[in-house]
């Protein structure tokens, strides 16, 4: 997964050289976690470079830092234009971006009341989130030993860097076994999510996905794709989903901002349906490239353009 630096990173306001983006070893985010984030992919369309659902994301970062009690001194819309200057500074047509709400220098103990709330934003070129080819050909996973955390242990719903360590926990397991990413399962025993994506499943003509009460993320792309799916006439359910489950479905795929929409073609080695990308997967991957390219109408207004390209 090569990515490509850009030049300039935005830093509580202002713009410094991607090499000079410090912080203190104090930073009390290093020590105990507190940083929130955002990841989010600015396509090149035919019309123009866009962020996916820009504005929501930037909703999800208020949000993920007011559960930690953390606010960011910029708001929501100013974090937006942040964002696009970043993009056109930095002179890139397509990029992943990465805002970050952390907790700055001021103390060493655990209590945060005195540390500064910074933010940064990053933008660099990210290719395929699972590896060349995974997009078409699908990923082998496994169901990990690492269960994710229990409700009212951490808040699932804030894209915090502390959850993290558990995803870490499940993707380190999964490279080392000779898979490309780890599912969770929640301490209910159910389907949860992969270790930076949520899942789902389509079995006996009906789609499924876990719900939010199972300590998942509310994925920006997962809700992209419960709407087009149901756009297009699916069923799509939010339910529990046994592990056993994945081994006979008809197919299985990640979502994700990184990920987009990626097949899993095989789950702790058993071939998902045909062991390939599935029809509702290619289906639902086609609507949703062809909207991120700019080729088919944006009719949910997800596209925020940063560039247009005159006409």
């Amino acid at each position: 997964m090569p990515y490509t630096k850009s030049q300039k990173i935005w830093m509580n306001g202002e713009f410094v050289d991607w090499d000079k983006a410090q912080v203190h070893v104090l930073t009390h985010a290093l020590h105990y976690g507190s940083s929130v984030f955002e990841g989010m992919r600015c396509y090149k369309t035919k019309n123009g470079s866009a962020v996916f659902r820009l504005t929501e994301h930037m909703e999800r970062l208020v949000n993920s830092a007011k559960i930690y009690k953390m606010a960011p001194s910029y708001s929501v819309t100013e974090l937006v234009e942040a964002v696009e200057e970043t993009i056109r500074t930095n002179e890139m047509d397509e990029c992943y971006v990465r805002p970050l709400v952390f907790r700055g220098f001021g103390d060493v103990g655990v209590n945060p009341k005195s540390c500064p709330i910074e933010t940064m934003i990053a933008v660099w070129g990210w290719g395929a989130y699972l590896g060349a080819g995974a997009i078409e050909d699908g990923v082998d996973v496994m169901v990990s030993s690492w269960q994710r955390f229990a409700p009212n242990t951490l808040p699932a719903m804030s894209k915090c860097a502390a959850n993290y360590m558990n995803s870490q926990l499940a993707k380190l397991e999964a490279i080392d076994a000779g898979f490309v990413e780890g599912i969770l399962i929640n301490t209910n025993g159910y389907v949860c999510e992969g270790s930076g994506e949520n899942i789902f499943v389509v079995w006996r003509d009906q789609i499924m996905t876990p719900p939010l009460a199972s300590s998942i993320l509310p994925g920006l792309t997962r809700d992209s794709i419960i709407k087009l799916a149901k756009d297009k006439g699916y069923d799509v359910v939010e339910q529990d989903i046994p592990r056993e489950l994945l081994y006979v479905a008809d197919e299985v795929f990640f979502t994700g901002s990184a990920a987009e929409v990626t097949p899993i073609r095989s789950v702790d080695r058993h071939a998902v349906g045909s062991g390939k990308r599935g029809p509702v997967t290619k289906d639902l991957q086609e609507h949703f490239a062809g909207i991120t390219s700019g080729e088919r109408e944006d009719v949910h207004g997800w596209l925020h353009y940063v560039t247009k390209v005159a006409v």
